[in-house]
């Protein structure tokens, strides 16, 4: 293990910045939805909850797409290793990307852009739980397959520091899991609380 880490050095600035930014998404996403959920500030901002809820998540996709920048930037600044410079190595990342992809693609396609991007924070629900594919197969498909993605995006690149990047990505995933779980499974007990009470 202490091998792995003589391949990169943790004091280059990319790779902190890749580090932050990981680190921050979740963290936005998670304070604006329960900011939202308690005060409805963007709704009256915007005048809509579907209006508010489609710029913040655009704002997501824009801060994805730094976190994704910055990884691949950390990967460029810092060596690869030798065992993972291979053909066979690449090809095994790129069936790891691809399936990370259809995993991501196909729940933003089953939940919507309002049901990826903080919907029942803003107060639209979904008529029922999502069970199709690939929610069939697995709780969370769009970070395990994000996680896919940057673990295939690592080993494409030989790169040590990206299977570091990646481990990163999948701890604060899981963490954010056990904060996002209950507070949804709240949401969705509160609403049919309502219905039952009307």
């Amino acid at each position: 293990m202490a091998d792995v880490f003589s391949y990169f050095d943790w004091t280059d600035l990319k790779f902190n910045i890749a580090i932050l930014a990981v680190a921050f998404n979740p963290l936005f996403w998670n304070t604006v939805g329960r900011w939202e959920h308690r005060t409805r500030s963007l709704t009256k901002l915007f005048g809509s909850p579907f209006t508010a809820c489609w710029s913040v998540g655009v704002v997501i996709l824009l801060l994805n797409f730094c976190r994704s920048y910055s990884f691949t930037e950390a990967m460029k600044s810092q060596p690869k290793v030798q065992v993972l410079d291979s053909v066979a190595a690449f090809y095994a990342g790129l069936g790891l990307l691809l399936v990370g992809i259809l995993f991501v693609l196909s729940s933003f396609f089953a939940l919507g852009f309002i049901g990826t991007f903080l919907g029942d924070y803003f107060g639209v629900l979904m008529e029922a739980k999502v069970l199709s594919f690939p929610f069939n197969i697995m709780d969370n498909p769009m970070y395990w397959g994000s996680t896919l993605v940057y673990l295939g995006w690592a080993i494409m690149n030989a790169s040590p520091t990206g299977l570091i990047l990646t481990a990163w990505v999948a701890a604060v995933y899981k963490v954010a899991i056990l904060f996002e779980r209950p507070f949804t499974e709240e949401v969705y007990r509160q609403k049919e609380k309502a219905m039952k009470d009307n």
